[in-house]
Order: C-alpha cells, then sequence, then structure tokens
C-alpha cells in the first residue's frame, strides 16, 4: 500500500436532511366560520367596554365608591344595576316588540345598502369611502323625481328608485373612471366627491327648483305619495328593507355566480396577476365602482322615498361613514353585511330607548361601534383574549386586500 493511500481521509457522512416543517394548525373550520367567530367576539368585548364606560359614567356608582372600603358590594351591586338596565333597556328598544324591531329593521336598512357598496370596493380591492356623497346623489334625483313628476302610482315609484340608482351610479363611476384612466387613488377621490356631493345639495336646496315653496330653510317639496315606498303594520319599516335584502342577494349573485364576478374577486386578490391573464383591471374598477355607487344610491332612495319624505341637507346623516363599518364587520360579505347591518340599526334604535330609561348617553352606541370595529380590524387581539379561537388564514392579506379571505 503507497503512502499516498495510506493518507486518504475518510469521507464524511452527509449532513442530515433537514426536518420538514411543520404545517400549521387548522381549525378544521372554514375560513367564513372563523370570521364568524372573531367578530362575534369583537361585538362581546365591544359589550364588555361599553359596561365599563357605563360603570364609570354613573352616578350611583360614584357615591358608593366613597365608601367601597367599608360596603365593597353596594359599588358591585350598583355597578351590576346600572350596566344591567342599560342594556336592558338597549335590548328593548331594539328587539322589545314588532314596533321597536321594525325600527331596527328601518334604521338597518340604508346601512345594508351602504355596506353592500363598501364591500363590493373591497373585493375588487378597491377603498370606496365615497358612499356618503354617491347616496346623496341618489338622493337627489330620486327626491326631484318623486316631488316634481306626477305619475300614476308604481311607475311613480320604480322611475324614482331608477333615477336613485342612476344617480349613485355616476357619482361611483367617475371614481371608478379616474383609477382605470388616470390612476387616481380612490380613496382621495372618493373623499374630495363626498364634499362635493354635501356642498352641492345644500346649494340646491336653495334654488327654486328644489326649495319647498314658501320656505326659506333647506327643505324640499314632500315626496308625491305614489313616490312613496309603502309602510308596514303602521311603523316606519317600509318596502326598501325587502329591496336591501334583495340588493344582498344580488351582489352574493355577481361575486359568486357570474363572470364579471369572477373578474372582479380576482382583480382584488391580484391586480398585476389578472392583468397578465388578460383581464381587463380598468374595466374592472369601472363596474365595481359604477354598482357600489349604484348601491349607496339605494340607500339614498331608501331615505326620500321611505323615511325622510322631503329632501333636506340633513339626509345622508352619518349612514355613508357608517356603512364602512358596517362592511368591516361583515368581512365584505353579502350575508356578513346584512348582519351587520341589522346589528348596527338595532343599536341605533336601542340607543334611544337606553338614554330615555337610563339616561346613559346615545354617544355610548357610537362607541360600541367603534370599538366592534377596532377590534375586528385586529383579529390578533381578539384571539390573544379569546384563546380557543383559531387562527385565520392570511388575515393579514385579507384586511389589506378586501377582506378577501
Amino acid at each position: 500500500m503507497t503512502p499516498e493511500e495510506n493518507n486518504t481521509e475518510t469521507p464524511a457522512e452527509p449532513a442530515p436532511a433537514p426536518a420538514p416543517a411543520k404545517e400549521p394548525q387548522r381549525s378544521g373550520l372554514p375560513t367564513w366560520a372563523v370570521q364568524g367567530l372573531v367578530s362575534l367576539s369583537a361585538v362581546v368585548l365591544a359589550l364588555v367596554v361599553g359596561a365599563i364606560l357605563i360603570i364609570v359614567g354613573d352616578d350611583k356608582v360614584q357615591t358608593t365608591v366613597g365608601y367601597f372600603g367599608a360596603a365593597p358590594m353596594d359599588t358591585i351591586s350598583a355597578a351590576l344595576s346600572a350596566v344591567g338596565e342599560a342594556y336592558k333597556s338597549l335590548a328593548a328598544g331594539a328587539l322589545g316588540g314588532w314596533t321597536p324591531i321594525s325600527e331596527s329593521l328601518t334604521q338597518a336598512t340604508p346601512l345594508i345598502c351602504g355596506g353592500l357598496a363598501v364591500s363590493l370596493a373591497f373585493r375588487t380591492g378597491l377603498f370606496n369611502i365615497g358612499a356618503q356623497g354617491q347616496l346623496i346623489m341618489g338622493a337627489v334625483l330620486a327626491a326631484y323625481v318623486g316631488f316634481a313628476w306626477h305619475l300614476p302610482p308604481v311607475l311613480h315609484l320604480v322611475l324614482a328608485i331608477v333615477a336613485g340608482l342612476v344617480g349613485g351610479a355616476i357619482w361611483g363611476g367617475v371614481v371608478g373612471l379616474l383609477k382605470a384612466r388616470t390612476g387616481a387613488h380612490e380613496v382621495i377621490v372618493t373623499i374630495m366627491l363626498n364634499y362635493v356631493a354635501i356642498y352641492l345639495l345644500q346649494w340646491l336646496l336653495t334654488t327654486t327648483t328644489f326649495q319647498r315653496p314658501g320656505r326659506t330653510d333647506p327643505i324640499s317639496p314632500i315626496v308625491d305619495a305614489n313616490a312613496q315606498f309603502p309602510k308596514f303594520g303602521g311603523t316606519r319599516l317600509h318596502l326598501g328593507f325587502v329591496l336591501a335584502l334583495l340588493a344582498a342577494v344580488f351582489v352574493w349573485w355577481l361575486l359568486n355566480k357570474s363572470t364579471i364576478g369572477f373578474e372582479l374577486r380576482a382583480v382584488g386578490a391580484n391586480a398585476d396577476a389578472s392583468r397578465t391573464a388578460g383581464m381587463s383591471v380598468g374595466r374592472a374598477y369601472v363596474i365595481a365602482m359604477v354598482v357600489a355607487g349604484a348601491l349607496a344610491g339605494l340607500a339614498g332612495v331608501q331615505q326620500v322615498l321611505g323615511t325622510d319624505l322631503p329632501l333636506t341637507d340633513g339626509v345622508a346623516a352619518s349612514v355613508g361613514f357608517d356603512a364602512i363599518t358596517v362592511a368591516l364587520l361583515g368581512r365584505g360579505t353579502p350575508l356578513g353585511t346584512v348582519l351587520a347591518g341589522l346589528l348596527f340599526g338595532a343599536l341605533n334604535a336601542g340607543g334611544l330607548q337606553m338614554q330615555l330609561i337610563t339616561q346613559t348617553p346615545l354617544t355610548l352606541t357610537t362607541v360600541l361601534q367603534a370599538v366592534i370595529v377596532l377590534f375586528v380590524a385586529a383579529p390578533a387581539l381578539v384571539r390573544s383574549i379569546f384563546r380557543f379561537l383559531p387562527k385565520e388564514r392570511g388575515a393579514g392579506a385579507v384586511l389589506a386586500k378586501g377582506w378577501n379571505g
């Protein structure tokens, strides 16, 4: 054996293959169920936060805190009583009989349509902050047809509804067209168009065309009876609620059963990949904003033909902005948006009763809505509190891409 053979080194053993990465644990629940659990948990947490605020602001609780060391049960009893009475009156005002329920549904009606307008844009990767302006323009055209034209029943109502849809669709279509042709950011454009619509409405109500004869305040003539939504059971609930539910069914069909809806969802998930696949991203943006504007315009129609029969500068109230919170809580799905709209409608209706009976400020319901959205937007925080909740797949991407989980 030669020296060279003696000096031959033993070959090193190959390094062990790295252990395969563990697959993330799945809950076995579909994504929509997980998101529903997170949204429900957010509502529970908001009620807890609201309870704390009620306790802090209650006079009886503040009185008993002064001698908490001597009689702690007095403070605890007063706190529980304050929270119980407030939430009991809130529930009674929202669900305590046909009249409260009808009022909750009435309050929810424009919120559902406005929420659908925001949700549809979310699913296409757009942030529609302009539901307020689209609602106003829909209300303007619907009200004009309602009080300026004198037509037979049914025909008058149908034309007023169509006019409102067209008004909202035009206002939303401008945003989609600017986004598609110039790349203008839809958030900035929609916010600016909100202001344009608000001040345009204020000016219109000073003109002879829209201002009620003999009045100097900004109010239009009352919509003709032939153009008003029929009421149900002697309450304020009107046919517009049925149209809101039909609108939700339409949005579901559009997104899940139509070719156009597939393109909208594909563009919302990844615009670059959709463009590579031959889809027209600009066309999807225009279609999404036109339909979203029409849905918001329907909310304006429901206001002037069902709830607020004369057109005023407060016709939109905060519905357009509340619609954003409804869409967020509903996770951009038609069913979720309807349920979120019903919840917020119940809070709005029950809040009046709560304030009347317990003197709890009506602004508490606004705080509850804001806290709900805060927790919905932070699912990791909710799961850290409720550790039994399964993890959502791509939760951050869902929020960034418009809830396309």
